[in-house]
């Protein structure tokens, strides 16, 4: 039992029994993005271990019971900061666990070995001191505890921040335990667990396409855009385990469960009717939406960002003029990290030529963004003010019905209308990577295709808004009609 896979199974129990028992080569292709943040990881890493006095013991790699003794060897002698230590140990008469913390750090106090104890330090990616790590810190320290005799009362997190994050090993000790326990009940078992799809969690697994295959076959609830691991057991309780049974349920009986509500109860059962009958299906909510007259111009906006570089590099613009027919894209693209100001400007100028020109956007980033970039570059409040009274986030308007799709990004929904990206793998990662291997290149190509996607985002923002647009409006007179015959 190692670390890592108690890591993986805090974040799926499914991942950690493949990585244990899966046929590795079935595997996905890691991504450019996952090969990316394994490369900042490394650095990271790097970086964090050339700023400690530390030392490692000599073992071969897989060895660990050489590295255990070569770890136990220099613990004894009393060494500093030991890097890359292994740690061995019993668990309930039939596990070895093995801890691998990234430092073993030398503290006063009284353990085995003298007047001295180690406290456990991971060095991590995350900006934030996540629960997962925070658990991991609690499960080398009760590896550690067995070698030197006594628990160490914390553990250092070494996080993408200067200071160092200290975790309370006694708060997370009983939660690290039941995880443990729970983590080897699972690997022990037969068959894996259930699949649940989660986007966010599963985008960078590589057992992704495996997981999704099941669950595409089984049609399961995961699928369907409101179903959280939460809600999913709520409804297991009920027996509704099926798309079929969803769109059955009484929205009554789930109101009253913990994480639903009236609304939520729903829109859930109109979500799954959706997908089961493979139609849009207009919410109660638009009761209140009005269909404003088509302007004459709009403007579609997208932004292109690289997070570490807390940079936003590329503002696209696509400008329709229905009165004259023509459509115009403009790409305000910062080449360097240093022309975040200028193409900021160039943004502005152009947004201000049509001042009564709706920008349509898709989510909150480019309000945040707008916001963002005025205080930095000291745009007067008013003027941003003015400028955001003009946003409409076309994803608000994607709430008002109930598609048949499995989540409410832009490519789902615009795919399922029938629009296609010039790039069909391309997303907001590749970009990510696309950029800074642009900066380390100079290879223009990758410029290229990141404005090529920007592009087809805005056009993508257009094509959903048109069509939520006319659904409404038909959708509304179709029912206006109905309550006329009435």
């Amino acid at each position: 039992m190692t670390a890592e896979l108690l890591l993986q199974y805090q974040r799926c129990q499914r991942r950690a029994f493949l990585d244990t028992h899966g046929d590795r080569s079935q595997r996905d292709t890691p991504s450019e993005f996952l090969l990316r943040l394994q490369q900042d990881k490394v650095i990271h890493h790097q970086n964090a271990l050339a700023q400690q006095n530390h030392q490692q013991p000599d073992y071969y790699r897989g060895n660990w019971q050489a590295g255990a003794i070569a770890t136990l060897e220099l613990m004894q002698q009393g060494v500093e900061r030991i890097s890359q230590g292994v740690l061995l140990t019993n668990y309930l008469e039939k596990y070895t666990l093995l801890s691998r913390p990234d430092l073993l750090i030398k503290q006063p106090g009284n353990s085995s070995f003298g007047d001295w104890i180690y406290i456990p330090a991971q060095i991590e990616l995350g900006k934030r001191p996540k629960l997962e790590y925070q658990i991991i810190a609690a499960y080398n320290a009760h590896v550690l505890e067995q070698i030197q005799g006594i628990s160490p009362k914390s553990a250092w997190l070494f996080l993408r921040r200067p200071e160092i994050y200290t975790v309370d090993i006694a708060r997370w000790t009983a939660q690290m335990q039941r995880s443990l326990n729970q983590c080897l009940e699972i690997l022990e078992a037969e068959l894996a667990p259930e699949v649940f799809i989660s986007r966010q969690r599963c985008n960078l697994c590589r057992w992704y396409s495996q997981c999704y295959a099941i669950a595409k076959s089984q049609q399961h609830l995961s699928l369907i855009p409101g179903v959280t691991p939460n809600r999913y057991t709520q409804l297991q309780a009920l027996n509704v385990v099926t798309l079929e049974a969803l769109t059955q349920v009484n929205p009554s009986q789930l109101e009253s469960l913990p994480g639903f509500d009236r609304q939520v109860a729903q829109k859930l059962v109109l979500q799954a009717q959706a997908v089961f009958e493979n139609r849009p299906i207009l919410l109660d909510t638009t009761d209140s939406i009005s269909v404003s007259p088509v302007p004459l111009i709009e403007l579609y906006f997208d932004i292109e960002a690289e997070p570490d570089l807390n940079l936003d590099y590329l503002l696209g613009v696509l400008v329709v003029n229905r009165q004259t027919g023509t459509e115009t894209f403009y790409e305000f693209l910062a080449e360097t990290p240093a022309q975040e100001e200028t193409i900021w400007q160039q943004f502005l100028d152009l947004v201000h030529q049509y001042p009564t020109a709706p920008i349509y956007h898709f989510c909150s980033y480019e309000v945040d963004t707008v916001k963002r970039l005025g205080k930095l570059y000291h745009t007067p409040r008013q003027q941003i003010k003015t400028l955001l009274a003009r946003f409409v986030d076309v994803y608000e308007l994607t709430q008002t019905v109930a598609l048949p799709v499995e989540n409410y990004t832009l490519k789902a929904i615009a795919r399922w209308l029938g629009f296609e990206w010039r790039d069909p793998h391309a997303n907001g990662s590749h970009c990510i990577y696309w950029y800074d291997q642009w900066l380390a290149s100079g290879d223009r190509t990758l410029l290229d295709a990141i404005v090529r996607y920007n592009e087809d985002d805005c056009y993508a923002t257009r094509y959903v808004k048109d069509w939520l647009v006319d659904f409404i409006a038909s959708s509304s007179s179709t029912d206006l009609q109905a309550n006329c015959s009435q």
